[in-house]
């Protein structure tokens, strides 16, 4: 087998020099390009054809997700691996959603970042050790607990004040699909009224607030 070609999709052009150096001293890695937000990293991977794709999450012009979405439709065989400092379900679920073929965290060691690259290759799912506890504590969790990816959307911005016409524009849906989430969010996490369910998510990690 060749050299595993690696494209690193990161805002911040520190963590993408920082990373190119690291992994390029592997001897069967070869970083063949980078790119500091999710629409260049779909057009990158159409035209570089690596095969694997380092994806932070929160970045501009279009985020993780969306741009992982759009690589795994347009280049399915190309394996995306989350690289992010985001450990909440909301960040996870809809990542692993979308296709991803793992999801580390930042404060990975060295070791642990490249036996995840070669893992991926192999096409195999690799999770940092605090994401597959989340992964295996929502499994056992009560199914009323449960909230899709859509819900936890929906929660996101009612966390950070947003009404339900902001939310639906935000979203591109409907306000009555807004408030049918919201009776679904009510009714899995058993309260009435949307600070108790914000309340409610915090306390049980489905939710996180970042700065």
């Amino acid at each position: 087998m060749g050299k595993i070609r690696l494209l690193i999709v990161d805002d911040h052009p520190v963590v993408r020099d920082g990373l190119r150096g690291m992994l390029e001293r592997q001897p069967d890695f070869e970083v063949v390009g980078d790119a500091g937000d999710g629409r260049e990293a779909v057009r990158l991977t159409e035209r570089l054809k690596p095969d694997i794709v380092l994806m932070d999450l929160r970045m501009p012009e279009m985020d993780g997700v969306t741009a992982l979405g759009e690589i795994k439709e347009q280049n399915p065989q190309v394996q995306v691996l989350v690289l992010t400092t985001y450990d909440s379900d909301a960040d996870i679920l809809p990542a692993i959603e979308a296709g991803a073929a793992g999801y580390l965290l930042k404060d990975s060691s060295r070791e642990e970042l490249y036996d995840g690259i070669r893992t991926a290759a192999r096409g195999e799912t690799v999770l940092a050790p605090k994401v597959a506890a989340r992964l295996v504590g929502r499994m056992r969790a009560p199914a009323e607990e449960q909230l899709s990816s859509r819900e936890v959307e929906v929660l996101q911005l009612v966390a950070v004040g947003e009404s339900n016409s902001e939310i639906a524009k935000q979203l591109h849906i409907s306000q009555a699909t807004v408030k049918s989430h919201l009776v679904n969010i009510f009714g899995k996490l058993g309260v009435s009224d949307r600070t108790a369910a914000v309340t409610t998510a915090l306390r049980k990690g489905i939710l996180r607030l970042d700065e």
